[in-house]
């Protein structure tokens, strides 16, 4: 059974840190073993509208791919730039030892393994990938984490259309 959605914002506990990450810039870590299933942190920040986070992450000549907006549902965006706390922070991995969860439209951090002391807390950003999508989409969005199973971008890969068929297995 999950944890009661917290009234207030969900303070940062006293046993994670922000500190250099050697995935991107800065990560969040612990300082004891976590349990699975543990609500670690909330990703707090200015909650805007899509049309106003596309102006903010079109303004600069190159957008940038580490803009710290995490979208809430279908009208709702969080800029954890303005007002943000540490969960902006956690990175990306191909193979997580948490997840964002959106409860209520709040964004929550949770466990989704026992972590161990000492570990950086990671979640797979499922980035939808920008339209139109830039031709250095790879170098631009590309993932660090070193997982073995590592798809190479925080961005969800674009699909490929498949080529309708003739019965005779030729291209229409």
């Amino acid at each position: 059974m999950p944890p009661p959605v917290p009234e207030r914002a969900l303070r940062q506990p006293r046993y994670l840190s922000v500190r250099r990450s050697p995935l991107a810039g800065l990560g969040v870590f612990t300082t004891r073993a976590i349990p699975k299933g543990t609500r670690l942190l909330e990703y707090l920040g200015e909650r805007i509208s899509h049309d106003e986070a596309g102006e903010r992450y079109y303004a600069a000549k190159e957008p940038d791919a580490f803009v710290l907006l995490f979208t809430v549902n279908r009208k709702v965006v969080i800029d954890g730039g303005v007002g943000g706390r540490a969960a902006r922070y956690v990175n990306h991995s191909c193979d997580p030892n948490c997840e964002a969860d959106e409860i209520d439209g709040r964004i929550f951090i949770t466990s989704i393994r026992e972590i161990p002391a000492g570990a950086e807390l990671t979640y797979d950003y499922n980035l939808e990938a920008p339209s139109p999508l830039p031709r250095d989409w790879r170098r631009r969005y590309a993932c660090r984490c070193g997982a073995a199973r590592c798809r190479g971008t925080i961005v969800v890969r674009p699909r490929r259309r498949a080529v309708a068929t003739t019965r005779k297995g030729r291209s229409r």
